[in-house]
This record gives structure tokens, sequence and C-alpha cells, in this order.
């Protein structure tokens, strides 16, 4: 029984996340038809279906408010005190965002006639960016980690692989050789250790990011996705067409994690 109702709610979740696609390219490509002068009865078309598809997603998405309170519960039980906070809070988020959705939903069937649906709107994607920069907090604490690890495994094996200034050789006539003073370093300019500093910062997070796509796809997904209610609450206004490329391409990025369960970032 459990095992059925896992597999119908994959099911679920990858047709929502084709329409979702499907919705986001309605908007770029309508964004892009407008840009080169397309006649009105047109656009007007793709809107109707972008907004068909929106209504779609909601109804797929009834259930889903649910499943995140019950992923919240499971996160509770994390170890690691920083993980817990972000991924059960961003759980919880996701939960206020699916529970107004699902009241628009009601609203824009008719169900709820006196629904306010832009005062809603604007609670829903308040709860989506909530959850989205939770989501980035808790991407760039494991990045952090990770490259800290990295790091330390680099600096174990350079010392591992280096002689030690320490060790006797026949060089020095089997002789410790001596420390120089403090006061004969020639200390680094500042641009140069920066720069070194700033160098191997970048070929550590570069590295962390290409021995873990999860990681890497997951990061992508939620970069773009956070424009999207930046963009709907007013905060950071990049237009449709920008809305649109973003969504469709973490719309894209969360297919492959649902068709290749092993890019999907755990917990």
């Amino acid at each position: 029984m459990m095992e059925s109702w896992v597999r119908f709610s994959a099911q679920s979740q990858a047709k929502e996340r084709v329409f979702r696609a499907a919705q986001y390219a309605c908007t770029l490509l309508g964004y892009t038809l407008q840009k080169g002068g397309a006649r009105p009865d047109l656009l007007n078309t793709i809107k109707q279906l972008e907004a068909h598809m929106s209504l779609t997603r909601k109804l797929m998405r009834l259930g889903n408010s649910a499943e995140a309170l019950e992923a919240a519960k499971r996160s509770v039980h994390l170890s690691d005190c920083v993980l817990r906070l972000c991924i059960t809070v961003a759980h919880l988020n996701r939960a206020m965002y699916f529970a107004c959705d699902n009241v628009l939903w009601a609203g824009k069937t008719g169900l709820l006639q006196e629904l306010d649906q832009n005062k809603w709107s604007q609670r829903s994607f308040r709860y989506y960016l909530f959850a989205l920069i939770l989501n980035l907090t808790r991407d760039a604490y494991e990045i952090r980690l990770l490259m800290e690890r990295e790091s330390r495994s680099s600096s174990s094996k350079s010392f591992n692989s280096s002689p030690s200034p320490l060790t006797p050789s026949s060089d020095n006539g089997g002789e410790f050789p001596l420390t120089p003073s403090p006061s004969g370093l020639s200390p680094l300019p500042p641009l140069p250790m920066l720069s070194a500093r700033l160098n191997k910062q970048v070929h550590l997070l570069i590295t962390v990011l290409r021995n873990n796509p999860p990681l890497l796809l997951d990061l992508l997904k939620n970069l773009c996705d956070i424009f999207i209610p930046l963009d709907r609450l007013g905060m950071y206004p990049t237009g449709s067409g920008f809305v649109g490329a973003c969504g469709l391409t973490s719309s894209i990025l969360s297919i492959l994690t649902i068709v290749y369960p092993w890019l999907k970032l755990k917990p």
C-alpha cells in the first residue's frame, strides 16, 4: 500500500513538473512574441493557455500541503542542527504556500467568489520566497562543509607528499634546518595574498560542485526559482521573459531529479 502511494505521488509530481515547464514556456513564448510584434489574438491565446496550465497545476497540488508537513516531521530528527532548522522550516513554509495555493484554486474555480485573489497570491509568494531562502541557506551550508572537508583533504595530501622541513637531510649534514627568523621573512603584498586566497576558494568551490551533482542541481534550481517570487512581489522586477526562462530552467532541472532519483539532494 505504501509503495503504491509513493509511486502515485512520484507520478503526480512528475506530471506537475511537466505542466510547470509548459506554463513557463508559454510565459517565455508570450514575451518573445510580444517583442516580435505578434497579433493580439495570438498573444491572448498564449496567455489563456498559460492560465489553464497554472490552474491545472493548482489542482494537482491539492495534497501537497499535507506531504510538506510530513516531510517537516521527518526532518525534525536530523542530527545536524543547521540542516534540521533549514529543512524543517522550509517544509513548513512550503506547506503554507501550498495551503494558500489551494485557497487560490478555490477562488479561481468559483468556489470562493468573494476571495481577494491578489492578496492571497502575494501571501503565497511570500511563503514561497521564505522557503527558497532557506533552501539556498541549506545549499550554502552544505557547500561550506564540503569545501572545508576538501581543503583538509588537500592539505593532508600535500603534507604527506612533500618532505618535512624538520627532517634531517644530507644537504644539511644530517642536522635539522634552521627556521628563519620572523624579521627575515618578506611578507607577500596584500593584493597577491587576497588573489591567491580567492583563487583557492574558487577552485575548491568548483571541485565541490563538480563532485556533487545533486547539490549543484539543487543550487541552480533554487537560484532560478527565487527570481519568480521576487518579481511577483515587486522586490526585484525582472520581467516576464526572464521569469519564464528561470521557471522553464528550474522545471527541467526538477524533471531531471525525478527521472534520475540519484540527482535529488538528500535529505
